[in-house]
């Protein structure tokens, strides 16, 4: 049996550095992005803070969050 990992919380009076929490990215249907590894695309389908659904032209690519692979243009 697995246990999942705790989220840690960072306190207020912690003399350490609050870890650096990444921007969120919204995306809509429509938007045009790219991606590291396969280019340009256009977002299809949106599922919030699940995953997208990006059309690369040669192929579809569900890309789930975060997205620090995918910039939009």
């Amino acid at each position: 049996m697995k246990k999942t990992p705790a989220i840690r919380r960072h306190l207020p009076t912690s003399p350490f550095k609050a870890p650096v929490v990444p921007p969120v990215k919204n995306f809509d249907p429509g938007d045009r992005v790219l991606h590291s590894k396969y280019g340009l695309g256009r977002i299809i389908d949106v599922d919030e803070g699940i995953a997208t659904v990006v059309d690369f032209g040669a192929q579809r690519v569900r890309i789930t969050a975060p997205y620090t692979s995918i910039d939009k243009l």
